[in-house]
């Protein structure tokens, strides 16, 4: 008689706690993935496109203001763990950030900036996650295609609203009110900075 296979375990986050400090923990669909640290032209693209929106709209310096833009939080989906690139909470939803070590309310926009480890998942799961819990925007960035794809959640789906590559200009909703061009995301890009778009 053939014997039956114990189910595997499901992760929790006592395994992200536990994960490797130079690794990325997440679970997804009750399964542990631990991802390298990011590369350097990873790192650099996140870093210089959080700034530019940080600025302008966490700190309304030639913007508007109004958000929280976070690098690299740790947002829990009762089971799932998920660590977006970068993330903006509006303030009217999230006055105050949270005391824990994470966060819960689903964000405003997401951005992931893909990778060879992590395109997968982040083009995959991750971005049906996303979905399901009601982010609004979703932004991928590749630093490989130099190209910036974004998404609009609408009725339960995703929207394409922007496919840009090269030194297109973005603006590019929720952070339409700035315009700055793409390749100044990039190692190598021109010093360029941003500016209001026009209304």
């Amino acid at each position: 008689m053939p014997q039956l296979q114990p189910k595997p375990r499901r992760a929790t986050y006592r395994d992200v706690l536990d994960a490797p400090p130079h690794k990325v923990a997440e679970i997804i669909d009750g399964k542990l993935y631990l991802m390298p640290r990011p590369a350097p032209p990873h790192l650099k693209g996140s870093s210089l496109l959080g700034g530019m929106v940080a600025v302008a709209f966490e700190k309304g310096i030639r913007g508007p203001g109004g958000w929280h833009i976070i690098d690299e939080p740790e947002l829990h989906f009762g089971e799932d763990v998920l660590v977006p690139d970068i993330a903006g909470w509006r303030r009217e939803r999230m006055p105050e950030l949270p005391k824990t070590a994470y966060f819960t309310l689903a964000p405003d926009w997401v951005c992931e900036v893909l990778s060879d480890s992590t395109r997968e998942n982040d083009l995959g799961p991750k971005r049906d996650i996303y979905a399901r819990e009601g982010v609004a925007y979703l932004w991928f960035v590749d630093p490989e295609a130099r190209s910036l794809d974004a998404f609009e959640l609408r009725n339960g789906g995703w929207h394409q609203i922007a496919a840009l590559t090269g030194d297109e200009p973005v603006s590019v909703p929720p952070f339409n009110a700035i315009r700055f061009s793409l390749d100044a995301i990039w190692p190598e890009g021109a010093a360029k900075g941003w500016e209001l778009a026009e209304q």
